[in-house]
């Protein structure tokens, strides 16, 4: 498999393009299922992930055209089966969204369940509770989701705990349901909100977006002709080049983003030392010569600090000054990192869900292994400053979520590159 080769103490500088959101992507693909006429989505990233969502629904019989601008045009028209096979859910949970469309438009679903995770467990047992209030039959059987109804009704769902793939697929079965649905304890998060705005765009109607509690009204169908809806920009992938140039003491802008998604993480750089500058599509990071002052971080889901800018957060913790502690509440077994910056000197103790941080004045490049997408990126970012050369192994995952990363690390003066399997 693909590996990088990273040779640290280069500072970064430079201007970059940021892509569309994965987070985003995923349940607005999903959501064309819902759609009887051809829909074109822009913005769209160029990750495995998206591969992946595509070949589910090409599986299904779904007619997918792609430009050269990756521009993707979906038509649902021609669906045969109502399927989502393990072969493909276990590469990648997000596919569990395809359960909701499938089950409002269609009446039928069996969508193998994702099973667990390197970071932690993530149960669907919310979407299944709240889709049999809804009026659909389920059972699972055999690691299988099946899912029948007649038309969905809308009724009041309180979810147990914020989840942002479960909030998606409720949101998703909801809008075709009869009746008016209401979600409490609904995920705030920015790519809920994309998904949101898009079924909107359809003819859907949705309110309390951006809020905890969204409420939907039913529609018998939605209308697609001559829509075209472009995702929002990565926020994580644009505080992942934040912090590279903040770990690397460089200036750095990062063109096409929303700042205002960003908050909890900006705050963060500042409180480490940068000057950050932003406009409405823009973000300027000058850490120039200084060397990060270490932060104290506890994540919890938006718009408090987000757990997948976690890992890269640790990174730049491992080389600031003084002692930061990091508390991750999301996901219990995110630490996964750690062992390996270990191995490149950094002075990192774990306690529990947290990790304590003594900035080293110098890392050491090292032979790694990235165990998870947001732990890979770390693994880079530390190499971006280490003294000689890091190999970072199993890089596959970092391709689930990053669009060309070692280009754009070069693009920035970073000297890194792929050595393919």
């Amino acid at each position: 498999m693909d590996k990088l080769i990273i040779t640290g103490g280069t500072q970064l500088s430079g201007e970059l393009r940021i892509s569309g959101a994965k987070n985003a992507a995923l349940p607005v693909l999903a959501a064309t299922l819902l759609c009887e006429e051809p829909v074109s989505i822009g913005n769209i990233p160029h990750l495995h992930d998206i591969t992946t969502t595509m070949q589910l629904l090409g599986q299904m019989g779904i007619q997918l055209t792609i430009d050269e601008k990756m521009n993707i045009e979906v038509d649902s028209s021609t669906i045969t089966k109502y399927e989502a096979p393990y072969d493909l859910v276990k590469t990648m949970r997000a596919s569990i969204l395809v359960l909701g469309p499938l089950l409002s438009r269609f009446g039928e679903a069996n969508v193998s369940l994702p099973g667990g995770c390197a970071i932690g467990t993530r149960p669907v047992d919310i979407h299944i509770e709240s889709l049999i209030k809804m009026g659909a039959d389920i059972k699972v059987e055999a690691g299988y989701i099946h899912a029948k109804a007649g038309r969905l009704k809308g009724c009041k769902l309180v979810l147990e705990k914020v989840t942002v793939t479960g909030t998606e697929n409720l949101l998703m079965a909801a809008v075709l349901a009869e009746g008016v649905t209401v979600i409490e304890n609904a995920a705030k998060e920015p790519e809920v909100s994309d998904l949101a705005l898009f079924l909107n765009k359809m003819g859907a109607k949705i309110t309390g977006i951006d809020t905890d509690v969204l409420t939907i009204e039913g529609v018998s169908k939605l209308d697609a002709k001559n829509i075209h809806y472009d995702i929002l920009p990565d926020r994580i992938e644009t505080g992942t080049y934040l912090v590279a140039g903040a770990i690397t003491r460089g200036k750095v802008k990062l063109k096409n983003t929303r700042p205002d998604t960003l908050d909890a993480v900006l705050d963060k750089l500042r409180e480490a030392g940068a000057t950050i500058t932003t406009g409405d599509d823009w973000i300027e990071l000058d850490m120039y010569g200084k060397r990060p002052k270490a932060v104290n971080i506890r994540t919890a889901p938006y718009p408090a600090f987000p757990t997948d800018m976690q890992a890269q957060f640790t990174a730049m913790n491992s080389i600031a000054e003084g002692v930061g502690i990091i508390t991750e509440t999301v996901f219990e077994n995110r630490f996964m990192h750690v062992q390996e910056m270990q191995r490149m000197g950094a002075d990192i103790q774990l306690e529990s869900n947290t990790a304590i941080c003594k900035g080293s004045e110098q890392l050491t490049g090292a032979p790694v292994m990235a165990t998870d997408l947001r732990a890979s990126a770390s693994l880079v970012l530390a190499g971006l400053v280490a003294k000689g050369e890091t190999l970072v192994d199993r890089i596959y995952h970092i391709d689930r979520g990053y669009d060309h990363i070692e280009e754009k690390l070069a693009q920035l003066g970073g000297t890194i590159k792929r050595i393919p399997k």
